[in-house]
């Protein structure tokens, strides 16, 4: 039973989430909303990773040598020169995993 409500609270987000996606137009949007809109993955990208990286499991700073802050200084410095979004979360994967292994 609670597998199914579950499942059943995924399905509706899902389609809540894509029918806005798929039905509004662009072209209804005038520009202002547009140039608000295109700031918001920008926008919530690092409130999501923020925390992860910079906080432990208690809610307090991690350490400066902590190997998720080598992890995020070597995706920034890769992810500044290739522009390329592979080889930002590659390059901060591995670094990450060199340190903790």
């Amino acid at each position: 039973m609670s597998w199914m409500s579950v499942i059943t609270a995924g399905i509706i987000t899902y389609i809540t989430r894509f029918s806005m996606v798929t039905f509004v137009n662009g072209k209804m949007l005038n520009k202002k909303a547009r140039l608000v809109l295109s700031y918001v993955p920008s926008t919530v990208f690092p409130a999501i990773i923020f925390p992860a990286v910079f906080f432990n499991d208690y809610g307090s700073f991690v350490e400066i040598n902590d190997p998720k802050i080598f992890g995020i200084v070597a995706a920034i410095i890769i992810g500044f020169y290739s522009k390329n979004i592979i080889a930002t979360i590659l390059s901060g994967l591995l670094v990450y995993w060199f340190f903790i292994f």
